[in-house]
């Protein structure tokens, strides 16, 4: 398994906000320059890396003398609006010394669940990385609402690994792994070295919460193994003061936890689709369409819909349910809730007569479909 993770060529590195402030001390610049040093040794073996920083709110904390993470929400606004500027200019500078060009990436979880803005936001990864550009990514933490309050990098480094479908995906933190038990109140506790993400042990040994900088504890980067695994990529989570701990990890030494995906890409990508985009309407179903989708797997056309509910634009998600209101699966829709009630029920040859176009043959493709 490691030495699969060795040979593996594009990474999405995650680094918390206990680490990168040295626990609210301010920015670390010494450990900031050691992962880039890193990052620039996992570049010249042609590994491509995209970093997801913590940090904004830490770092505005420290700037502004702060010693609790504030509740309300317009403090945490004004502290990563003011933390930011400090985060960004850390990693231009440490970047550069090694003649590395890097780019600030802020994005929501919101722009992950929107198929545009999640196409707009994966051309424009995939353009800097192509152009040897190390993307900085962090959370939009200035402009979110309830983002700030419930979202957490480790979910977003997630997302950005099926975004840009990456091999792995790195959780570096303030622990050295996984362990068996909370190894702060367990002197036994055995760190783990090797787990499938799915497998349900886990979750009662990742019980806990995270420090007074940061959002998430062990259960989020859990939650984070999981959604990469549906990507197809492996995780690894891993004490991020191990010295070169990203190098060892590329030489297949066992550090850290990691964990494996159970499912090929392509079928994980569609776990991820209907685990991951927000449903924005519905399609009622005839038992012969239920029939065809629940036991060949085929595209859903627009005869073998009965109900159109929902106000949807093309490419969005949509569930599909028979006429018992029973989930029979999702996918990406090819028309707008108004293009699909005007043509459902009738054949795809008269598509055109109706609309005065076809973009598509089915409503929705069974290559961007999930059958339940």
């Amino acid at each position: 398994m490691r030495a699969e993770v060795s040979v593996s060529r594009r990474w999405v590195v995650k680094i918390g906000s206990a680490l990168l402030t040295n626990d609210g001390q301010g920015l670390d610049r010494a450990a900031i320059a050691g992962w880039v040093e890193q990052i620039a040794a996992l570049r010249k073996l042609g590994v491509e890396v995209v970093l997801v920083s913590s940090g904004s709110v830490a770092e505005g904390m420290a700037r502004l003398g702060w010693k609790r993470r504030p509740k309300a929400m317009h403090d945490l606004q004004a502290a990563a609006a003011v933390g930011q500027m400090g985060l960004v200019q850390a990693w231009e500078q440490a970047f550069q010394a090694h003649g590395v060009h890097t780019a600030q990436v802020l994005v929501t979880h919101d722009d992950l669940s929107d198929r545009k803005r999640y196409l707009n936001a994966r051309s424009a990864l995939l353009a800097l990385i192509g152009h040897g550009v190390v993307p900085v990514v962090n959370e939009n933490d200035t402009v979110v609402t309830d983002e700030i309050r419930f979202g957490d990098n480790d979910t977003l480094g997630a997302l950005v690994t099926n975004l840009v479908e990456a091999d792995l995906l790195v959780i570096l933190t303030d622990q050295q792994g996984m362990y068996d038990a909370d190894p702060r109140s367990n002197p036994d506790a055995t760190l783990l070295s090797h787990a499938r993400a799915s497998d349900p042990a886990l979750v009662s040994m990742a019980g806990g919460s995270g420090g007074a900088l940061g959002k998430g504890g062990m259960a989020t980067k859990l939650r984070a193994a999981k959604l990469a695994a549906r990507s197809g990529a492996a995780s690894i989570i891993v004490g991020g003061r191990l010295p070169e701990v990203l190098t060892r990890i590329q030489r297949a030494e066992s550090v850290g936890t990691l964990l494996t995906a159970d499912e090929s890409p392509m079928a994980a990508r569609k776990q991820w689709l209907a685990g991951h985009l927000q449903m924005r309407g519905v399609l009622v179903l005839d038992e012969g369409a239920a029939k065809a989708l629940r036991e060949k797997g085929v595209s859903l056309l627009p005869v073998g819909v009965r109900e159109v509910t929902g106000n949807f634009s093309r490419g969005e998600m949509v569930s599909c349910v028979d006429a018992d209101n029973q989930r029979i699966a999702c996918g990406l829709v090819n028309y707008s809730a108004d293009e699909a009630r005007k043509i459902m029920g009738r054949s795809t040859d008269a598509i055109v007569s109706v609309l005065g176009y076809a973009d598509e043959k089915e409503l929705i493709h069974r290559d961007n479909m999930v059958v339940f």
